[in-house]
């Protein structure tokens, strides 16, 4: 049976679960991520979670997900339904590409920077799925990643004669999306953290509206 965007979506949640209860490594989270994404029927997904204890049991693919209504001052989710599986790319050759403001995102994002330089900003997104992988590289370039406050992020990637970093955080609510990053540089810099969107701080009560980077 061909697996649906939905069934992809439950799978994402039960790993999210197991990697916050310390049962998957960082590396085996994003090992299974990038295979459930590929996966395209449902006895793909099984071995993703067959060791994996839902409530006690194996978990049960077959039951709909509740979807949580979306905290608008942290981040933005869109309502189950069809997701993306990539959003276009950005490409910056001796020059600059960016992507920020509000719009939907998919669930994965390739960005490349050679003698150039790349912005994207995710405090304004609507996130189509529980888990956006971003997959960086630059050369002789910069790349700067922002996110919103509230969604877990994750980094993995190597400086070669430059700079990888990343600010990782884990979210509170246990349905925030999930970025996760991956990615090099050579002779560059990739650079990735949080940023409050723009009338979010006014929203919490917390004084007037600046942005964080």
């Amino acid at each position: 049976m061909r697996a649906s965007d939905a069934d992809r979506d439950r799978v994402a949640q039960i790993l999210r679960t197991a990697f916050e209860e310390g049962r998957l490594t960082i590396d085996e989270h994003s090992e299974r991520i990038e295979a459930l994404y590929a996966a395209k029927t449902m006895g793909e997904l099984e071995p993703l979670t067959f060791d994996l204890p839902v409530a006690g049991r194996r978990p049960d693919l077959t039951k709909p997900r509740s979807v949580p209504a979306p905290r608008a001052f942290a981040y933005r989710v869109a309502p189950t339904g069809d997701h993306p599986a990539e959003s276009p790319s950005l490409v910056a050759v001796f020059g600059s590409a960016e992507r920020k403001g509000p719009g939907r995102i998919g669930r994965r994002l390739r960005a490349a920077a050679v003698f150039g330089g790349i912005e994207i900003d995710l405090s304004e997104a609507t996130f189509e799925s529980p888990v956006l992988v971003i997959h960086v590289a630059t050369v002789f370039g910069g790349i700067d990643v922002r996110v919103p406050e509230g969604v877990t992020v994750r980094g993995h990637g190597a400086g070669i004669f430059g700079s990888f970093e990343v600010q990782q955080q884990e979210a509170e609510d246990p349905d925030a999306p999930v970025v996760i990053v991956k990615g090099a540089a050579v002779f560059g810099g990739i650079d990735i953290r949080p940023k409050r969107a723009k009338g979010r701080r006014k929203h919490l009560g917390r004084g007037p509206d600046k942005d964080d980077d």
